[in-house]
């Protein structure tokens, strides 16, 4: 969409935005707000909460495109009556101001029940003679977030205090311009972001037709027409006639698992790998922990990770699979298994076993049986595997690595569409709320329309 600028800019006396339409203005944050605060940890902490009772936002809840509340906390109305000050109301602006989340924002939306702040959660209640809309959109914009970069980098933390908050500055037009700009973000956005909704579920259904691929080649074959047989194993169901089924530790030579003791991290030794570091395609030397070299020695009497090895994550985003295909000497941690294959079993089958639905199904069975999310070692010497003969393994990995990294090309495609349009997103809305594009006559605006967008 191509628009008009404003007739005549002048600086604006500010860092951010630089200049601005001639007739504009510059607030700060405490000039057109009557409120600037933040709640606090009730007395007792997450011990608090309740199944029912008060909305209790966190900072994990305030997203720039709005409320998410699926993991919301509720507090009873005695802590919410000791938290009273700190009560929020539709229409107040929720910032967050701590942590990595820092600078995410929305709006109470009209309605909302009675709810209530922790002390990560900046409210902002702003007066009645400017759009709350509007600095709504404006606390999105490139300039807000800009600011917020600024005053945390020179405070040396992850942080913004109130004082800090209201000396961020916001571009102030004409009410009426205010509406008008209003009107255009929320028609605009809602079709930007209905275009990186459709590429979100394009990716959700390249996702399920790589895991469906990968779970059909290692459990029925590349033949179609091969005659199949029950495999005794819930799991598999049917496989091909001359293929076997059996336990992992019938495949393996070893399963063990990394580092009990506590390691001592150096500058300048062993690389020690752990599941962060096995979980992204590629592995990066300069971010990962090392060790001296005799604590490796000591692990290595026990666990000598090869290439050729595969590694399996066994706590905290357990499943993951990655086969060793570097030469360099390394360690790993305990959330880490190493696994030794024997010549039954090509570990990059094994691999794309590991990807498979009937893996994830015996995983997520454990998972059910215990409420701690970790795989022992018996277990994943337990798990059964689908056994085809080697030169058979051998043609499925080569089909599935074709198979994967198209299916992977495409992932990364929508993904940079995603990226591109939230960056087309973002500039849209800075531009707007900073007057470097003149929206007033973009479509024909009802007066109820321009009342309701204030």
């Amino acid at each position: 969409m191509s628009l008009p600028q404003y007739f005549k800019y002048k600086a604006s006396g500010v860092q951010w935005p630089t200049e601005l339409p001639e007739h504009w203005g510059i607030r700060k944050v405490k000039k057109l707000a009557s409120r600037v605060s933040s709640g606090k940890t009730p007395t007792g902490g997450s011990e608090t909460y309740v199944d029912e009772g008060v909305v209790f936002i966190r900072s994990q809840n305030v997203y720039d495109e709005g409320l998410r509340l699926d993991d919301v906390a509720y507090i009873s109305d005695s802590v919410d009556e000791e938290m009273a000050v700190s009560r929020v109301m539709p229409n107040d602006i929720l910032l967050n101001i701590t942590g990595a989340s820092i600078g995410r924002s929305c709006i109470v939306p009209d309605g909302f029940p009675r709810a209530n702040v922790n002390q990560h959660v900046c409210a902002i209640r702003v007066l009645q003679d400017v759009s709350v809309n509007f600095i709504a959109w404006y606390f999105k914009s490139i300039p807000i977030k800009t600011q917020i970069d600024f005053l945390q980098n020179g405070a040396g933390r992850e942080g913004l205090n109130f004082d800090q908050i209201g000396r961020m500055v916001v571009a102030i037009p004409t009410f009426s311009e205010m509406a008008s700009i209003v009107i255009f973000l929320n028609r605009e956005v809602a079709k930007i972001d209905a275009l990186i909704s459709e590429q979100e579920k394009l990716i959700t259904l390249l996702a399920e037709k790589r895991q469906a691929t990968i779970s059909h080649a290692v459990t029925k074959g590349l033949n179609p027409n091969v005659p199949m047989k029950d495999s005794g194993v819930e799991w598999l169901g049917e496989v091909p006639e001359h293929w076997g089924a059996t336990r992992l530790s019938h495949l393996t030579r070893k399963i063990v698992d990394g580092a009990h003791f506590t390691p001592t991290y150096v500058d300048d030794g062993i690389p020690f790998l752990r599941v962060t570091d096995i979980s992204s395609p590629g592995i990066d030397l300069s971010q990962i922990k090392r060790i001296p070299l005799s604590e490796h020695q000591q692990l290595s009497l026990r666990c000598n990770p090869e290439k050729g090895d595969l590694l399996l994550s066994k706590n905290g985003t357990i499943g993951v699979p990655r086969v060793v295909s570097w030469d360099w000497e390394f360690s790993i941690f305990v959330s880490l298994c190493l696994i030794k294959f024997n010549k039954k079993m090509l570990p990059y089958f094994a691999f794309y076993v590991f990807l498979s639905s009937t893996i994830e199904s015996q995983i997520n069975a454990e998972i059910k049986q215990s409420t701690v999310i970790n795989l022992h070692l018996e277990k994943i010497a337990g798990f059964k595997f689908p056994v085809p003969p080697i030169e058979e393994q051998l043609a499925i990995v080569e089909f599935l690595n074709v198979e994967t990294t198209r299916l992977d090309v495409l992932i990364s495609e929508a993904n940079r569409g995603i990226a591109l349009l939230k960056e087309r997103r973002n500039a849209l809305i800075s531009a707007a709320v900073t007057g470097k594009i003149d929206v007033r006559r973009a479509f024909q605006q009802e007066p109820s329309t321009i009342q309701e967008a204030a």
